[in-house]
């Protein structure tokens, strides 16, 4: 069982660099201010600078602990299910070009086979869960725009390329991939609480391996949505999503709060479409809509590997 939980683990930190590692620099994608290619590498170096700066405590919200009952956190069962429903819901979602949320999926995890194995504190679950979760692509949308107008006032936005502001596009690419590391990592850390060998720094790199790979050779589907099919996009405007995405998620960082880098970077691309008029909602409403199936997709997963892990260990 502890194999089938490091295997799971490696699947859930594989998807969500798959799906994930972009979102920091989709906006230098979708803006044309460098390739592909070159944004999935600055992605992949960034993130895995943010994976290793992580510290634990993200773990500790994501252990489980007063969502579940106690005896449940250390299960393995339990932690296999977690990580299982969230690599396979997470994998689906990466091959069909859902940019969709992990902390969403864990979530749903938690839930699910919290549910199914005795009991779920309701109050924790609003409170550390989903009140972050429901605020943050509000926040993100509001950021977004209010950034994106006070820069261009400044003229620090503007529509065409510049070396200046290449550099400080770059450089707030860079930050929200390192902030996500950080806020993303220690999610799926908690699953290995179970595993004493991969608990702490250990853990936390092969984590960051798992993510990278998966950002390096999976991302493609992901970058098309982000990149050109949520809004269209002038290098300013790109730098303006990513400066609001970086600050909402290095304050969650700091507070400890379990967002979802997803709900930021699309809500802040979003706000400067709606306030350019150029959002387009053909794809957006069924981006949202992943966000609402991913979660009891993922617990309903959970419950069922766990009642039928219960039959086989």
């Amino acid at each position: 069982m502890l194999y089938l939980i490091i295997l799971a683990v490696v699947i859930v930190a594989y998807a969500n660099g798959g799906n994930a590692n972009f979102k920091g620099v989709a906006s230098l994608f979708g803006s044309g201010t460098t390739s592909y290619r070159t944004a999935v590498n600055w992605a992949a170096i960034s993130t895995a600078a943010g994976c290793i700066a992580a510290t634990s405590g993200m773990t500790k919200a994501f252990s489980g602990k007063g969502l579940v009952p106690d005896a449940l956190i250390e299960h393995p069962l339990f932690l296999f299910a977690v990580a299982a429903s969230a690599g396979i819901t997470g994998m689906l979602a990466t091959r069909f070009g859902f940019p969709v949320s992990t902390t969403h999926l864990l979530t749903g995890g938690l839930i699910g086979a919290g549910w199914t194995a005795g009991d779920v504190n309701l109050t924790k679950l609003w409170d550390s869960f989903l009140k972050p979760l429901l605020l943050s692509p509000v926040l993100a949308v509001i950021a977004g725009a209010l950034i994106y107008f006070l820069l261009k006032g400044l003229r620090l936005a503007p529509d065409h390329r510049t070396r200046t502001l290449d550099t400080l596009h770059f450089l707030s690419a860079g930050a929200v991939c390192f902030a996500r590391g950080m806020n993303d990592t220690p999610k799926m850390a908690a699953l290995l609480l179970g595993v004493a060998w991969l608990q702490g720094s250990i853990g936390m790199l092969v984590i960051a391996a798992a993510m990278a790979a998966g950002g390096l050779i999976s991302a493609r589907q992901v970058a098309e949505t982000l990149g050109h099919k949520i809004t269209r996009m002038d290098p300013g405007q790109g730098f303006a999503a990513n400066l609001a995405t970086a600050l909402l998620v290095t304050t969650a960082n700091v507070t400890f709060l379990p967002v979802s880098t997803t709900h930021v970077s699309v809500g802040a691309l979003l706000g400067i479409g709606i306030t350019t008029r150029q959002a387009q909602w053909r794809t957006v409403i069924p981006v949202l809509a992943a966000w609402v199936i991913t979660l009891p997709v993922s617990a309903l997963a959970a419950a069922l590997i766990f009642i039928l892990g219960r039959r086989f260990f």
